[in-house]
């Protein structure tokens, strides 16, 4: 492997990883080299991806909390076998999503949206980037959606929590420039995973068709390697940008 490429002797830990897009990221940091975190607030799927990596040679922790509950996070890592200040990579990527109406959404359901996307993003960081300023080099990618940059008809507060994690992104790409700690978010567009093949073939086809240029969903591994820039070395001189995979559904700052 190119070593610009090569995540050797980096410890990352990535939220919600217990499944979708989580796992791909993953998989992919272990193949290239990376110890692996693996936090899920479902302890089977947490244990499933981190057995995943071991069975292939790697090494890989199951973390399992809340990412919304703040103060779970560390005793957790401690739990698993890592320090917060061993971490040199930070995937923020827990999310739910939740199709609602504004006049459906209930201050519980709008609570849990910006806690698990927000709060989760934020304190994760928190958390970890003592170590990473200690170290002096550190990397996070915060995973936003195509919702937060162009919205959706429906999901206003799921838009409007994608839409924050692009300005906590920026601001802290300014922040922790000068500790060489490079911050980028990556916005997925439309991509094949449990929940899309869930709501039809006939969905993803129409949508493929009327909005997509490139006329297909991403993979989960096409995303993966968008992180996987972002987290290596090839990325050093990047930071405070939103990367959108997305078939050219979205083509914005041109």
């Amino acid at each position: 492997m190119d070593g610009s490429r090569s995540l050797r002797d980096r410890v990352a830990l990535i939220t919600g990883a217990g499944a979708g897009l989580g796992r791909a990221y993953a998989l992919l940091l272990a193949a290239r080299g990376a110890s692996v975190m693996v936090q899920d607030i479902d302890r089977a799927t947490a244990e499933e991806t981190a057995g995943a990596i071991r069975a292939t040679g790697g090494t890989a922790w199951a973390c399992v909390c809340d990412i919304a509950d703040p103060p779970a996070l560390q005793p957790a890592l401690r739990a698993a076998g890592v320090a917060p200040g061993g971490i040199h990579i930070l995937v923020n990527n827990a999310g739910i999503d939740a199709a609602r109406t504004i006049e459906e959404v209930t201050v519980a359901e709008f609570d849990r949206m910006f806690g698990v996307h927000v709060k989760g993003t934020f304190f994760a960081t928190q958390t970890v980037i003592g170590g990473m300023k200690a170290r002096r080099h550190g990397k996070i990618v915060n995973i936003s959606s195509i919702n937060g940059m162009i919205a959706d008809s429906t999901d206003s507060h799921y838009n409007g929590a994608k839409a924050a994690i692009l300005g906590l992104t920026k601001a802290w790409a300014k922040e922790f420039a000068p500790w060489r700690i490079n911050v980028n978010a990556v916005a997925p567009g439309h991509v094949v995973t449990a929940a899309t093949i869930q709501r039809g073939a006939a969905r993803m086809e129409r949508i493929s068709r009327e909005r997509i240029p490139l006329g297909r969903y991403a993979t989960p591994e096409e995303i993966a390697h968008t992180v996987a820039f972002l987290v290596s070395s090839e990325s050093d001189f990047i930071t405070g940008q939103v990367v959108s995979p997305n078939g050219g559904e979205a083509i914005v700052g041109i």
